[in-house]
Order: structure tokens, then sequence, then C-alpha cells
């Protein structure tokens, strides 16, 4: 079998395997984004309800909640609709959509910045909250591929549950929970991070969308000059570029940071005991800078040297690395003299277990000569016993 012979078979092996046309009905797919682009009525109240569940779960810490809040909300319609929108060159869609989406988002932050405000319950630990208010390029990867599974999933003539999963996924109602949050608090950090996720996710769900709709060929609206469609390319190439560069340097902070925060953790794992009395007890780290708590005798300026080429091992730079000596309040003086008097306990303690061990190793010697003694004792017994019954049956006999 020659090169071209396989390259053919291979290629009817993909096509069937990849071929998606013949399970497509973009007709019908056209009429149900359309259909889903709306907020009135009850799709803006089960937003709503969808928003305080999502907002609960926040608060709380639980994802169970926020996953079903998301399962329950109807967000992805406008986005979807917009991406339709440019996609077919509709523009009356393109402006119902956008509104749309408009009226989405300030449901959601009414909804959500309400109940923070109303919320009896305090954020110890609000970890969920933190995770929506610094998108990375991940961010930009979930909201791209979810967009596509979520288009395609509405093109097929036979659906299935794959957009509750896309729902899920690309997660855009804690974003917005998170916003109101901001506002509720008057935190311009939260507000400001969690509504640039929200935007990532809807501008890459909204392109994914744009582009599975050009390769899908729905049917676009006439009327459309090149000239008008070059210059939308371009606008959105810019839009593009503006939402994708924060978020590339935001994941590469974010790694960054991470390794450095490792380095710092295996550094002190590894050397805990810096000096003869001297330890770290306890270390900090806040993106790339690092504080190491010390305890014990004072360092001098050879120890504080070695202490900075050991880190600079674990690629930790001296600007980035702070040594910080706790006396606890009290005198040089008289932490040396604590530290003298902990270390005479503890040899003091060490003489009277040695002492105690050597006591207990003597009365077990002593058990062990007597169970010897009894042992031999019971033989004899056992030997004088078997004596005696032998003499007596000789006696019988």
């Amino acid at each position: 079998m020659d090169i071209k012979s396989i390259w053919n078979r291979f290629r009817r092996v993909v096509r069937y395997y990849a071929y998606i046309f013949d399970e497509i009905d973009t007709a019908s797919a056209t009429q149900r984004i359309k259909a889903s682009i709306w907020f009135h009525g009850p799709n803006a109240w089960i937003l709503a309800f969808a928003i305080v569940l999502a907002s609960v779960g926040l608060n709380v810490n639980s994802t169970a909640v926020i996953i079903g809040a998301m399962l329950v909300s109807p967000l992805m319609g406008p986005i979807i609709g917009t991406g339709l929108a440019l996609g077919t060159n509709d523009l009356d869609l393109l402006k119902s959509a956008s509104k749309n989406l408009l009226v989405m988002v300030i449901i959601s932050l009414l909804a959500s910045t309400l109940f923070f405000l109303l919320s009896p319950l305090s954020l110890v630990n609000p970890t969920e909250l933190m995770a929506r208010t610094s998108p990375t390029i991940y961010d930009v990867l979930i909201a791209f591929f979810g967009g596509m599974a979520g288009i395609l999933e509405n093109s097929r003539k036979e659906r299935g549950t794959v957009l509750s999963g896309v729902a899920i996924a690309t997660a855009l109602m804690p974003p917005l929970c998170t916003a109101g949050y901001g506002l509720a608090h008057f935190n311009m950090h939260f507000f400001i991070g969690a509504l640039y996720l929200f935007v990532i996710n809807s501008v890459f769900i909204a392109l994914a969308t744009y582009l599975m709709v050009r390769y899908l060929k729905f049917p676009t609206v006439s009327g459309i000059t090149e000239g008008t469609a070059t210059r939308r390319r371009r606008a959105i190439s810019t839009v593009l570029v503006i939402i994708l560069v924060p978020s590339i340097w935001s994941a590469f902070t974010l790694i960054r940071n991470n390794n450095f925060e490792r380095n710092v953790q295996n550094f002190v794992e590894n050397n805990r005991l810096v000096a003869p009395r001297t330890y770290i007890y306890d270390y900090r780290v806040d993106g790339r800078k690092a504080e190491i708590a010390l305890a014990g005798e004072p360092l001098d300026n050879d120890l504080r040297a070695s202490i900075y080429v050991k880190a600079g091992r674990y690629n930790i730079k001296q600007k980035d690395l702070t040594l910080l000596e706790h006396s606890f309040g009290l005198s040089q003086q008289d932490m040396n003299t604590i530290i003298e008097e902990i270390y005479t306990n503890t040899n003091i303690e060490l003489d009277e277990n040695q002492a105690l061990l050597e006591s207990m190793e003597s009365r077990l010697e002593d058990m062990a000569r007597e169970i010897n003694r009894l042992k031999e004792r019971q033989d004899l017994l056992t030997t004088q016993m078997q004596q005696a019954q032998a003499d007596t049956t000789m006696n019988k006999q």
C-alpha cells in the first residue's frame, strides 16, 4: 500500500469521526438562539433568583450551591446571540442581544448588591469570591472552548445536556455576584476584577460563537458592504487584543508567584535550623516578596549572608527576602538567658530521663533473673513429680 492510499484512508477515517454537518440544523438553531436572548417576565425573575442563590453560595463558600445556581441561570442567551449576530451580519439581532445583555448585567448587579447589603453573614474566608477577582489566560481558554461547545450544542438536531456543562464551566454568574459584593462594600478591587472576568467570559464565548457560526455556514443577512465587514473585523480584533493582553499578563504573574511561593516553602522546610541556636518558626509570602521570622540568637553579618546564599539556591533573590528577628519584647540579654535556661532545663530533663532509663533497665534485668530462677524451680518440681509418679507405678507392680 503506497503513501497516497494510506493518506486517503486516514482522511476517510477522520472525516467519518469528525464530520458534523449531517447533524447540524442552522435554521432551528437560529430560532432557538433568538428566542433565548430576551430578558423579561419569567426570565428576568429566574435570573434574579439564580443570582441570589449564587450569592448565597459565595457568601457561605458553598461550591454546590454555586453550581446549582449556574444550572438555573439563563445567562448564555444574549452572549451567544451576540456571536450569532456578528457571524450572520444581523444588525437588528446584534442590537437586541446587546440590549438584553445590558439588562441582564443590571439585573444581576442589582440582585447581588441588594443581597450582600442585607446579608447578616460575614465573609471570614471569602475564597470563592477572591477566585473571581484575578482573571487569567485560563479563563480565556475556558470561555472560548465552552462557547464552542455551546454553539455546537445549540446547532445539533438532537440536543443533549452539553449546555448545562458549559454554563458551569464558563461560570458567568459568580463574577457578577462578586461584582455586586464589591458594590455593596465599596470594594473596587472586587468590583473591577470580577467585572473584567465577566467581560472576558462574555467576549470569548461570543467570539467562539462567531467562529463556529461562520464555519457551520449559518445563513447571513444580505446588504452589508465589504468595507463595513472589514471595519467590523478590525473592531473585533481590537477588542480581543484589549481583553486578552491583561489576562495573559495576569496568568504569567500568577504562575510566577506560585513558583516563588513554592521555592520559599522548600527553602524553609529544608533550612529550619539556620544556626545552632537560631531557627525559622514562621514565614509569609506576598506576591514576589517573602518574610521569614527567626527566633533565637541574633544574626551576625556572616550568618545573614549565608542565609541569603542558601535562599539564592532556591531562586530567591536577596531583595525579595526579608529576615525578621523577634525577641517578643525582651532584651537580647534576657533572650540569651531564657535560651540558656531552656538548654539547661533540657539537659537536666535528659539526665533525669537517662537515669530513669538506667533504673528501668536494672529492674528489667532483676526481673529477668527472677524469671529464670522461677523457671529453674518449675523444671525441678516437674522432674520431682515425674519421679514420684514413676516410683508409685513401680510399687503397685
